[in-house]
C-alpha cells in the first residue's frame, strides 16, 4: 500500500536548478563584448561554417581560432575555369589596357596565373576593396615592380568602382576586366556609360559542390555563424547547394550569415536570409570583427532564451508545489 502523501515529503523536492553563464563585459566605448568564455558558456563548443573552396578557408580558421572560436570547414562551392582563362595570357602579352579590374580575390588568383604565363608584362589595376587588394601583396617583389595596384573605390562595390575609376586622357580608357562568368554586369556597363571601352573575359565560374557529408552536414547545423566570401557561395548555400537541398523546411538553417562585404551581403537579404552581417571595409580583420558581433548577438538571444526557459520551469516547479499543498 503506498504511503501518504505529507507536506514533509514535499519539502525534499528541489528546485528547478537554474544555469547562468558568465556576464558580458563593456568596453571603454560602451559597447558590449564578450569574452570568449562567455561564448563558450552559450555553446559548448561554438563553431563558425566557413565555405569557401577547400585549401582557401586557412586564413580564416586561423585568425579564428586565435580568438578561442572552433570552425568547421564545409565548401558549399567550387571554380572551374572556362575557355577565356586561355585567351587572357596571350591578350595580356599582345594588347596594352588603361586598367585592369578584378573584383574577387578568386579573380584575383585567376588573373596572376595568366600574368605570369604572360611574362609579367606591366599592368595598372584597380581592385573593388581591400580584400581583393590583398591578393596581389603575395606577388614575388621583383614582379611588383611590373605591376601596379593603383584604384581601389571609396565604397568596396562594382557600382562605386565603375563610377570612380579615373578615366585618364581624353581618349576612350581601355579596361581588361577578367570575371566569373556568374558576375553581374552592373561593372562593365556602368564603365561604358562614361565612354569607357571594356573588355570583359568570363576566365571562371562558381558551381555548387556535388557532395555534402552527412554528418558534417548535421554538425554544420549547429553553429550560429555561416561566413560566405561571395554572392555565388550564397546563393549556392542558400538555393543549390547539396546542404539546403537535403534537409526537411523543418530544418532549414536559419542563423547569422557574415559576409565578406557589401556585395555578398546585399545577395545574401535579396535571397531571403534575414540575420546579415557585413564589415564596413572589407577584409579580414573587418570580416572577423562581423563574426565576433554575430556570435556576441547569438549569445545574448540564447541567454535571453534561458531565462526564459528558466522562467516557466520556475512557474512550472511553483504551480506544481501548490497543487501539491
Amino acid at each position: 500500500m503506498m504511503s501518504p502523501f505529507s507536506l514533509s515529503t514535499l519539502s525534499h523536492i528541489p528546485p528547478p536548478v537554474i544555469l547562468r553563464s558568465s556576464s558580458p563585459r563593456r568596453s571603454l566605448n560602451g559597447r558590449i563584448s564578450l569574452k570568449v568564455a562567455s561564448v563558450s558558456a552559450a555553446y559548448a563548443s561554438p563553431k563558425v561554417v566557413v565555405t569557401r573552396e577547400r585549401g582557401k578557408n586557412g586564413t580564416l580558421i586561423n585568425a579564428l581560432e586565435t580568438r578561442g572560436i572552433d570552425c568547421l570547414e564545409l565548401p558549399v562551392i567550387e571554380h572551374n575555369q572556362l575557355p577565356d582563362f586561355h585567351k587572357l595570357s596571350s591578350i595580356l602579352s599582345s594588347t596594352l589596357f588603361d586598367w585592369i579590374i578584378i573584383t574577387s580575390p578568386e579573380a584575383g588568383v585567376t588573373f596572376l596565373d595568366a600574368w605570369q604565363a604572360a611574362g609579367t608584362p606591366k599592368v595598372r589595376v584597380g581592385v573593388v576593396g581591400a580584400g581583393t587588394a590583398s591578393i596581389f601583396e603575395k606577388i614575388v617583389p621583383s614582379s611588383k615592380q611590373s605591376l601596379n595596384v593603383a584604384f581601389v573605390p571609396s565604397k568596396a562595390t562594382g557600382t562605386v568602382l565603375a563610377a570612380e575609376l579615373p578615366n585618364y586622357g581624353n581618349a576612350r580608357s581601355s579596361v581588361l576586366y577578367p570575371a566569373s562568368a556568374k558576375a553581374s554586369n552592373e561593372i562593365d556597363e556602368g564603365l561604358a556609360k562614361r565612354g569607357f571601352e571594356v573588355t570583359r573575359l568570363n576566365t571562371y565560374t562558381t558551381e555548387p559542390i556535388s557532395h555534402v557529408d552527412q554528418l558534417v552536414l548535421e554538425e554544420a547545423l549547429t553553429a550560429p555563424v555561416i561566413a560566405v566570401a561571395s554572392p555565388s557561395a550564397v546563393r549556392d548555400f542558400v538555393l543549390y547547394s547539396a546542404w539546403v537541398s537535403l534537409l526537411p523546411e523543418s530544418q532549414k538553417w536559419d542563423n547569422a550569415a557574415v559576409c565578406i562585404g557589401e556585395t555578398t551581403a546585399l545577395a545574401a537579404k535579396k535571397l531571403g536570409v534575414r540575420n546579415v552581417y557585413f564589415p564596413s571595409n572589407p577584409g579580414l580583420e573587418g570580416w572577423v570583427n562581423s563574426i565576433l558581433e554575430a556570435l556576441q548577438v547569438n549569445s545574448q538571444l540564447h541567454k535571453v532564451q534561458e531565462l526564459k526557459n528558466d522562467s516557466f520551469a520556475l512557474l512550472t516547479w511553483t504551480l506544481s508545489f501548490c497543487r501539491l499543498r
